[in-house]
């Protein structure tokens, strides 16, 4: 059993000495940044131009959606929600530590990524995960 988190995503950085990261690809040529390794450019076709960078910990809330089924095991409800970081990288996941309700959540709000325990997941050796979850901004 390992004493280090596994990342739950291959872009979850999770160093041995040093705080988890998110890490994206970006192009030399226009600046647009995307999840997930890749040799091409999606915005401008750009090839042989990434570049990994480390994505920001913070964002605005694009959309969101408040999940009410799922399968079994997961506990509901709990929101879905695509943010756009700070560098413009829109990325999905969870939002946290805030009422699943229409009247507390606002389009466009400020939110931290904050990196957990993948709620409770281990995989067959035992070894826990890893995750990222977007929450309200202190501030």
């Amino acid at each position: 059993m390992s004493e280090q988190p596994l990342p739950v995503v291959e872009y979850l950085k999770v160093p041995e000495n040093g705080d988890p990261y998110l890490e994206g690809y970006k192009c030399d040529a226009c600046g647009a940044t995307f999840l997930g390794e890749r040799s091409v450019c999606s915005k401008c076709g750009a090839r042989d131009q990434m570049s990994t960078v480390t994505l920001p910990n913070s964002g605005k809330l694009y959309s969101y959606c408040i999940v009410h089924r799922s399968f079994p095991g997961i506990d509901v409800p709990y929101i879905s929600a695509i943010v756009d970081l700070d560098d413009g990288t829109a990325i999905k996941g969870n939002l946290i530590n805030i009422e699943p309700d229409p009247e507390q959540i606002e389009f466009g709000m400020a939110v931290d990524v904050v990196f957990d325990d993948a709620l409770g997941r281990k995989d067959k050796e035992g070894n826990s995960y890893l995750s990222y979850f977007f929450q309200p901004a202190n501030g």
